[in-house]
């Protein structure tokens, strides 16, 4: 997994997205220092629309299957509410609960993924988005969560200064 070196360099790759003001780049650097404890198959960074109730893919380290740009609307779901409306980390292992909570649950299963970790990137009450990490394993520990939430904190700056609406 991760060692000291891997850290900083992810770190460094994130402070030079800040400095450069580069939304995407920020992702980028996030997707890979979170890789580093996760070893994650797919992250995905959402918008929350928060008038139309629907997330807008921003990034995505695989966008061949998650295109940026791609949309779902959650309104009246309970992963919506949970973690959209409640701004509460959401945790999803093994298939039953993909297939309860996402309607891409097929997609997702044909990725090999097995496990989730959405974590809304919360500012002054509201969910700005959501940072989202999918696993192939289906057990994730709390090591995992812990992980998921920092990068969740890392994205917030972007959220708030660069990411587009």
């Amino acid at each position: 997994m991760s060692t000291l070196l891997d850290t900083a360099g992810a770190l460094d790759r994130l402070a030079q997205a800040y400095a450069d003001a580069s939304a995407q780049a920020a992702f980028a650097a996030i997707d890979a220092h979170a890789h580093d404890v996760l070893g994650h198959t797919l992250c995905t960074i959402n918008r929350h629309d928060a008038a139309q109730m629907r997330v807008v893919r921003l990034y995505s380290s695989n966008p061949a299957a998650y295109p940026p740009g791609g949309s779902k609307d959650k309104r009246g779901t309970a992963w919506g509410n949970h973690v959209l409306l409640e701004c509460k980390l959401f945790v999803g292992e093994g298939e039953a609960a993909i297939r309860e909570f996402f309607n891409d649950h097929d997609a997702i299963r044909e990725l090999g993924l097995q496990s989730v970790i959405n974590v809304p990137v919360v500012h002054d009450g509201a969910c700005l988005g959501t940072v989202n990490f999918l696993m192939p394993r289906a057990a994730l520990s709390a090591a995992d969560i812990a992980a998921a939430r920092l990068a969740g904190l890392l994205a917030l700056p972007a959220f708030l200064t660069l990411a587009p609406d």
